[in-house]
């Protein structure tokens, strides 16, 4: 399915572009949450039309990404855990947790957008993404302690 973008996608295109979907990635993801319209003549007017609007607004989205991020990178966030005796934790440090300490220093930060893979299980400085934007990805660096 062939789709015009209304908002930049991380690996997909820019505002304005036709791109070409799986049916179910637009009709589940992107047509409902209005990142994307179907590509029909029509709409192809119209979006060239309102590219430039388009353009603006993503830039304003990305330039308040990058200096949201300029904040970010000067975050240091430490944990401390009981460790076991080869340095383990017990538990973990998950993207809940991080997220958490970022609401407590007053930036607000989702879930979804810190890029840990896999919960931190050991002891060590870790520098963590966060994807504020397609185009912006700070990385804080998280400090796991023992207690």
């Amino acid at each position: 399915m062939e789709v015009i973008l209304r908002q930049s996608v991380e690996k997909l295109g820019h505002p304005g572009d036709v791109v070409k979907v799986s049916n179910g990635y637009a009709r589940n993801y992107l047509l409902p949450r209005g990142i994307a319209v179907i590509a029909t003549e029509g709409n192809k007017k119209q979006i060239e039309a309102q590219r430039k609007r388009l353009e603006a607004a993503e830039d304003a989205r990305r330039e308040a990404a990058r200096t949201e991020a300029e904040r970010l990178e000067q975050v240091s966030l430490t944990f401390s855990a009981r460790v076991g005796e080869e340095g383990k934790l017990f538990g973990s440090v998950t993207a809940s947790d991080i997220v958490q300490q970022l609401e407590a220093l007053g930036h607000r930060v989702e879930k979804r957008q810190v890029d840990l893979h896999e919960p931190i299980k050991a002891l060590g400085v870790y520098r963590v993404p966060i994807r504020l934007h397609a185009d912006v990805k700070p990385e804080i660096k998280v400090w796991v302690i023992k207690q």
